[in-house]
């Protein structure tokens, strides 16, 4: 039985029609035709419908993705159960088109993986609700996935890493910095103590109505400061970074966002504007605000590779640190993360942009990471449930903090 506290009213389970059409669709064969295994993933933790088969090589067989970024665009935020709503409407066809396009029958599958930890509750249940359908009528293992372990794993697939590495997740729902040690082995060395740094980047663009800029107006929040950023002078206005006394690796952004929303409501008062008009300051404001979310993400980081080095936690020569989720595709956070890797004879490694924000392909790719490693594969699913919150690894941030480490300043000319 599915547990789901205050949001059991609104789980959503799919008709049993709905995944026999699904599967009626394909053309059974008698046996496995593939001699490597084949994971099918699922993601529907936030606002993407998303599903794609990997296999064991790294091989991506076939992907599908629907996006909600336009709706959500419009009405100026993440609504979830309009977030719900439209999962329901699309994840029967993605996970169809997912299949359809590798050229596979669901047969061949080696198992299904799953996020069902953290996210939105009402968009978790979706892809739970389908997935255990769809174990439940094909007979295969499922794998739960942890939606910040795919992000950090999915280095693997693109590129040769080894462990230990440090990973930093920075996205619009999360902010940590982990050491990871092996595929479910992380140690937590900080995360955000508010909100993330995408979701603070998001309201200061809708703070400053960049939905309504021309050359913004199809963009994410995100994406809409780093565009104008570039048009703007970013010492135009003197943002302070937050957390500068506190010598832990825990990030912090409200502060951040508190402080420019005082600069908007004061230049709009200088220009005698009204609220919802576009400035004649926005792209330095936005430049601002970047550079200074830059050296907050990249003070923390550096201090968590000294920690890891003085703790021989990573590898004296040839330590990588991985960038992923949302905001690590905006390349100006990037080259400041760059300056602190070079100071630290470390390797920046990124996963390419598409598979930064989330995606199926990583969901599948940890499914595989798992099953090699024999590592959560379930046959019984009864009692699975989802976890809206839920922290990653051990979380050793105390001892970081107590260690105290000073962190040698950097030039951040970027």
């Amino acid at each position: 039985m599915l547990i789901l506290n205050k949001t059991a009213r609104h789980f959503f389970k799919p008709s049993k029609r709905k995944v026999y059409e699904l599967l009626r669709s394909f053309n059974f064969h008698p046996g496995p035709q593939f001699l490597h295994k084949l994971v099918l993933g699922i993601e529907t933790s936030c606002d993407d419908t998303a599903a794609a088969v990997v296999d064991d090589t790294g091989n991506v067989l076939g992907e599908a993705i629907h996006s909600q970024t336009e709706v959500h665009l419009k009405t100026g935020g993440i609504i979830p159960p309009v977030a719900q709503q439209l999962h329901r409407e699309n994840i029967q066809r993605i996970v169809q088109e997912a299949l359809s396009a590798s050229r596979i029958s669901p047969s061949e599958l080696s198992a299904i993986a799953t996020t069902i930890k953290p996210g939105l509750a009402l968009s978790l249940g979706v892809g739970l609700s389908f997935s255990l359908q769809l174990v439940s009528q094909l007979k295969k293992p499922f794998i739960p996935i942890h939606h910040m372990e795919a992000h950090a794993l999915t280095i693997r697939l693109t590129n040769k890493v080894e462990f230990p590495f440090l990973v930093l997740l920075i996205s619009g729902g999360h902010c940590l910095l982990a050491l990871v040690q092996g595929v479910s082995d992380f140690l937590l060395l900080g995360k955000s103590l508010d909100i993330a740094p995408g979701d603070m980047l998001d309201k200061v663009a809708r703070r400053l109505s960049l939905v309504k800029h021309p050359d913004c107006s199809s963009m994410s929040g995100g994406k809409a400061i780093e565009h104008l950023a570039k048009q703007g002078n970013r010492l135009h206005f003197d943002i302070t970074a937050p957390m500068q006394r506190t010598k832990n690796c825990n990030f912090s952004f409200s502060g951040l966002q508190h402080n420019v929303n005082k600069i908007i409501t004061q230049k709009e008062k200088e220009e005698g504007i009204e609220k919802g008009q576009i400035l004649s300051s926005a792209a330095d404001i936005a430049a601002a605000v970047q550079h200074t979310t830059a050296c907050h993400i990249a003070k923390r980081t550096h201090r968590a590779i000294l920690f890891c080095k003085q703790r021989h936690l990573l590898p004296e020569n040839n330590a990588a640190l991985v960038v992923s989720g949302g905001v690590a595709s905006n390349l100006y956070i990037r080259k400041a993360l760059e300056i602190v890797t070079d100071a630290t004879q470390c390797t920046l490694l990124c996963p390419p942009p598409r598979l930064c924000t989330d995606n199926g392909i990583m969901i599948a790719w940890n499914g595989i990471e798992r099953l090699r490693a024999g590592l959560g594969i379930l046959h019984d699913v009864e009692g699975i449930r989802y976890e809206p919150k839920c922290p990653l690894g051990v979380d050793i941030s105390e001892e970081v903090g107590e260690a105290a480490i000073k962190v040698p300043r950097l030039k951040m000319k970027i």
